[in-house]
């Protein structure tokens, strides 16, 4: 065994195990939610719902994550579905990351739920790295009430991909003389950081395992699929070269949100709400990780899932919200013919930290102004909840004024990993 020593800790079925705690001790049910189909997910009666996480008997069912609560719903009628509540998994997750720092001399967040603990040269202290782990899962689930996967090995990637292996509540380990037997026999699609779209591609060329990826010349791998390519294949021989961290924190190319109506939408004060909630999302994305963007697009999606977008290149660099709001209206104007609305979505690109201002004579500092009041409003946010402050024109309405996908989670991990709440 190398001296080098790694785990990766991951919650099983995160946001549902945190959820089923807080509702068996406040007495708000009597059932655990893991030990029955169940799943949390957004207001069921909207379409733009999905599944957050799933109980085991809910997999059995076929549910999977991400996909919606109508087609969950009709896989298991007797589902339970229960709304998110992020307080909850945000104090959670720190008593998680807390635990595990009373443990590991190195230990980085990677997210909400899951952590990578460098445990190098701590035999002395707790033992054999194995049998360890197995007193820390233990330990996590009689001290916080839920369960974890550990996987271990030399370094971060294999470590991530042996805490994947069979679930809940388990330690698994995956070190290099393991790879042969327990990572290549198993199907691409399990490769970290290989895709729908890239193993359909891998396929095509007789790809099918990680083994046949990490058998394949790198050569062939890397003219099909650039540096990508070179990547997943490294990934595929167990090499990670400290990757897996430097990728995650990569800028961000673009920033964008989308929102599946509940009902259609057919008047522009109602499109032009939503349209603001999602700006307001995209705008405090950019400012939590100190990017501007030059490219703003809409997308609309009709009754008839006729897809339309229309996008235009700004002069200046932004992240003010009403900057990139006023810019999202004209493009709106110029591409809505009028047809009821089923899908309305804001993206932004050529997203940096370089910042240049071309001001005209008409807005002047404006939108510097407008930049100040939106960083102070984050601030609030992030001490008190994104509930805590919002626009009037909110207050009382259907549309949240914070919108788009799994806001409200990456949201929370944010605010987390920030250390404001």
């Amino acid at each position: 065994m190398s001296d080098t020593v790694i785990y990766h800790i991951d919650v099983n079925s995160a946001f549902l195990s945190w959820q089923a705690n807080y509702m068996l001790a406040h007495g708000e049910s009597k059932v655990d939610l893991r030990d029955i189909p169940a799943v949390v997910g957004g207001n069921e009666e909207q379409r733009h719902g999905i599944v957050l996480a799933k109980s085991p008997s809910a997999k059995a069912h076929g549910i999977h994550t991400g996909e919606p609560l109508a087609q969950a719903k009709k896989k298991c009628p007797n589902l339970t579905i229960v709304p998110p509540c992020f307080d909850i998994y945000v104090e959670n997750s720190k008593a998680f990351i807390e635990l595990l720092k009373e443990h590991a001399p190195v230990v980085e967040q990677y997210s909400i739920d899951e952590a990578f603990c460098d445990m190098t040269g701590m035999e002395l202290l707790h033992g054999e790295p194995v049998a360890y782990a197995h007193r820390l899962k233990d330990e996590i689930k009689e001290r916080l009430g839920f369960t974890v996967n550990i996987g271990i090995s030399t370094n971060r990637l294999l470590a991530k991909m042996a805490s994947d292996f069979r679930k809940p509540n388990r330690v698994h380990t995956l070190f290099p003389d393991e790879i042969p037997e327990k990572l290549w026999p198993l199907p691409i699609d399990d490769l970290f950081y290989v895709g729908h779209s890239t193993s359909e591609k891998l396929k095509k060329i007789g790809i099918y395992t990680i083994g046949d990826l990490a058998h394949t010349s790198l050569n062939l791998i890397r003219s099909r699929f650039k540096k990508h390519g070179e990547i997943i294949w490294n990934y595929a021989n167990g090499n990670d070269s400290d990757m897996i961290l430097k990728d995650k924190a990569k800028a961000n190319k673009g920033y964008g949100n989308s929102i599946t109506t509940h009902y259609d939408v057919t008047d522009r004060e109602t499109a032009l709400k939503i349209l603001l909630s999602l700006c307001e999302t995209v705008g405090a994305r950019l400012r939590a990780d100190k990017n501007y963007i030059s490219v703003i697009a809409v997308q609309l999606v009709d009754y008839e899932f006729r897809h339309s977008s229309k996008q235009t290149t700004l002069s200046s660099t932004t992240n003010v919200t009403e900057k990139i709001y006023d810019t999202a209206v004209e493009l709106f104007d110029k591409l809505w013919n009028h047809s009821p609305i089923r899908l309305i979505g804001v993206s932004t690109s050529r997203a940096g930290t370089d910042r240049y201002e071309q001001y005209n004579l008409f807005d002047m500092d404006k939108y510097e102004k407008l930049g100040k009041l939106n960083q102070a409003i984050d601030t609030i946010r992030d001490r008190y909840g994104e509930d805590s402050i919002k626009r009037a024109c909110f207050i009382d309405s259907e549309t949240e004024h914070m919108s788009g996908g799994l806001g409200r989670a990456k949201r929370a991990e944010r605010s987390l990993q920030h250390g404001h709440r």
